[in-house]
Parts: structure tokens; C-alpha cells; sequence
């Protein structure tokens, strides 16, 4: 069976976990080899660097820089935990990926596609995704959710304008890539979510049928 690579994106709040965890469930229930991993993170470096990216340093950090830690991350992550598992045979189910860069530092800080794109070459070559998941949903809900979890982090704290940016970028690469992403309305009855997604992800993966 051939490996795959499954990302799960969205606005803060939209319960990528909880969906995360029924994928699973459907990888564990065919006897699939998995791992799951998370970006920024996914290695110690990475994780530090996530901490870098999401912790409130009392200091605005430039969009530039941001976009170019992530990207460090990313080519850590790559090289010592997604690459080796995918030609190991295992599949890689990773919490937010690329796509979260066109939405959140192109979408959202404005910064020009080109750019991600180009770092996005350099960083990953020729491996994309097999299959995305964008559960949707509206910012103003998402971030009320995180709200009740406790403490905003350095994005959550951004303003609803920069969280609608990101959505509305979101949904533009599901359109552009129709083949690649599932859309997800994640503001529905948890159940419902569920079987939606379940019916998604084995429409878009056959083998998962």
C-alpha cells in the first residue's frame, strides 16, 4: 500500500485534535503503520522554535522573521521525522502544514505567495500533501472556544480581521486545489463533523474505503 501524507488546517478553535483522532481511529481500524506530528514542532528544535513563534516576548516580531523560523522548523521536521517515516512505509497524519503558511503569513501578515512559495520549493522539493483537511469555521467562534481554554498565545492574541484574512485564504486553496483539500464545516454537531470527515477523507483516499 502506498504511503500517504495527510495535513489537517484551520482557524484557531476549529478542533483540529478531536478530528486528528478520528482519522486515526480509521488508520488503527485497517492495521495502517502511522505517526502523527505537529507544525511548528514535531522535533526539539522545532519545538523550540514553535515556543520562539507563539509565546508573548512583549515585542512585535518582524513577518519576515516569522515566516523564516517557520521554515527552519519545517526542514528540521522534514529531514528527521516526516521523511523517514514516509519511506519507512508509515503514513504521517501532521497538524497543520504549508498550507498554514500561505494562510497565516501570506493570508494573514500579508506577506506575497511568491515568497512562501518559493521557501516552500526550497525546503520541500517535490512532497506535498496527499490529502488536506480544512475544517472550517468562523474566527469569531474559534477564538471564543480558545478563549475559554485559558491564555491566548502570541497568534490567537491577532485581531479578528488578521483571523478572517487567514480563513478566506484557507478557502482559496481548497478551491485552487480541489483535488488535494476536504472542506469541513467544524460548526456543526461534533458528530456531524465526524461523519463528514470520515466520508471525506475515504472519498479522497481510496484506500481508506
Amino acid at each position: 500500500m502506498k504511503t500517504r501524507f495527510i495535513t489537517v488546517e484551520g482557524v484557531e478553535g476549529v478542533g483540529k485534535s478531536t478530528n486528528i483522532a478520528v482519522i486515526e481511529e480509521m488508520l488503527r481500524d485497517l492495521g495502517i503503520d502511522y505517526i502523527r506530528t505537529r507544525e511548528p514542532g514535531g522535533t526539539g528544535l522545532a519545538e523550540n522554535i514553535r515556543s520562539l513563534l507563539l509565546e508573548d516576548h512583549g515585542g512585535k516580531l518582524a513577518a519576515l522573521s516569522e515566516l523564516l523560523l517557520i521554515f527552519a522548523a519545517r526542514a528540521d521536521h522534514l529531514e528527521k521525522v516526516i521523511a523517514p517515516a514516509l519511506e519507512q512505509g508509515k503514513w504521517v497524519i501532521c497538524d497543520r502544514f504549508t498550507d498554514a503558511t500561505f494562510a497565516y503569513q501570506g493570508g494573514g501578515r500579508g506577506l506575497p505567495r511568491e515568497i512562501i512559495a518559493s521557501l516552500e520549493s526550497m525546503v520541500q522539493g517535490e512532497l506535498r500533501p496527499d490529502l488536506t483537511v480544512i475544517l472550517d469555521l468562523n474566527p469569531e467562534i474559534g477564538l471564543e472556544r480558545v478563549r475559554r481554554r485559558g491564555e491566548l498565545d502570541r497568534i490567537e492574541q491577532e485581531t479578528i480581521d488578521f483571523h478572517a484574512r487567514v480563513r478566506d485564504c484557507y478557502l482559496d486553496i481548497a478551491r485552487r486545489e480541489a483535488d488535494r483539500c476536504a472542506v469541513i464545516d467544524a460548526s456543526v454537531d461534533p458528530d456531524a463533523v465526524r461523519g463528514a470527515l470520515q466520508a471525506a477523507v475515504a472519498d479522497k483516499l481510496p484506500e481508506l474505503r
